[in-house]
């Protein structure tokens, strides 16, 4: 089976837990993470993964839902964008 990918941007202040707290929750949705980048820029961490989301045990909004919810919890900025939509976008 081909791999479904997702982008994953998490943007706020920088605090303790922030990846192991992502890093957990894909964990326990079967999510596998390819590539990860993260950065302290001044007072804020920026962090970037790329998924894949195709053995994942939940649908794409319970995911959305789960990382929305995680990042009120941490004061941090979730976003997630299919790979599909991140080509189309970026395409010239």
């Amino acid at each position: 089976m081909e791999k479904v990918q997702l982008f994953i941007t998490v943007i706020g202040e920088d605090r303790k837990g922030i990846v192991a707290r992502i890093s957990d929750f894909l964990y326990k949705c079967e999510i596998n993470i390819e590539d990860i980048s993260q950065k302290i820029m001044g007072s804020y961490f920026v962090m970037m993964m790329l998924v894949d989301i195709k053995d994942a045990g939940k649908p794409i909004e319970e995911i959305r839902n789960g990382l929305n919810s995680i990042g009120k919890e941490l004061g941090v900025q979730i976003q997630i964008q299919h790979e599909n939509i991140f080509k189309m976008m970026h395409r010239v």
